[in-house]
């Protein structure tokens, strides 16, 4: 994140409200793989240090997310763009280590078993590719305040697919699970339009294209899942093991 637009003194009357959605948001990811690891159904020990190093790096993402919407609660603008520049570089950081993830995953065999390798290869590669578009058109907008704002908060909730698969009960759920997934999502954009409707008198087109592109990913996902070029590259993969 970097520096916010100045549109007077009132532009961060309503930063209090992100702030909160990203402590909230935040705490949901880091509950959802705590009571995940804390059941017994990850061995991280056995995981290699590309998973690792993941994990590290969206931990550290989300501590600078909340880290920067408090700034920008208190009005110090100086160390926000300072912290934005960290920001920037994690998020590249994220994008190339969440894919390099998702293969190491995908060539061991420790995919979900509900999900077909070409599923798992295309969300993990187009989740870790879409997160760092919301970031990159909202650093691009940051000189718009409500824009980027709202995108960066679109870029947070993409990457909370990972933690409702935790919290759902995935393995019952068959197809539907991954549209519930969405739903949820979209329940947390839902509560941004509520709230644009209430400080601005309508939804934000940033809050709609948001909604628009985490619900596109997934379906692209699904349209890649049963691509024969993916599933013939998924299984290339697989089977290197």
């Amino acid at each position: 994140m970097s520096a916010i637009a100045s549109r007077g003194a009132s532009y961060l009357d309503d930063q209090p409200f992100f702030t909160r959605m990203a402590v909230f948001i935040a705490f949901l990811i880091v509950f959802a793989f705590a009571q995940f690891s804390l059941r017994g159904m990850v061995d991280w020990r056995a995981a290699p240090w590309t998973t690792h190093a993941h994990g590290v790096a969206m931990l550290g993402w989300l501590a600078v997310f909340v880290a920067q919407n408090r700034l920008a609660e208190r009005g110090q603008l100086a160390r926000h763009r300072m912290l934005g520049r960290i920001a920037a570089l994690l998020a590249v950081a994220i994008v190339v280590l969440g894919c390099i993830a998702g293969i190491s995953a995908l060539t061991r065999g420790a995919q979900p078993p509900f999900f077909s390798p070409a599923f798992f290869l295309a969300l993990t590669q187009l989740e870790a590719l879409g997160f760092g578009g919301f970031v990159l058109v909202a650093l691009l907008r940051r000189r718009d305040t409500e824009w980027h704002r709202r995108l960066m908060f679109g870029g947070l909730v993409l990457i909370t697919e990972p933690a409702f698969g935790r919290l759902l009960p995935m393995p019952f759920l068959g197809g539907w699970g991954g549209w519930l997934e969405v739903a949820c999502q979209l329940a947390l954009m839902a509560v941004l339009a509520l709230h644009d409707r209430r400080v601005l008198g309508r939804v934000h087109p940033a809050t709609l294209w948001s909604a628009a592109i985490v619900v596109g990913i997934h379906a692209l996902v699904q349209l890649a899942a049963i691509s024969p070029s993916v599933i013939a590259l998924a299984t290339g993969i697989a089977g290197a093991r």
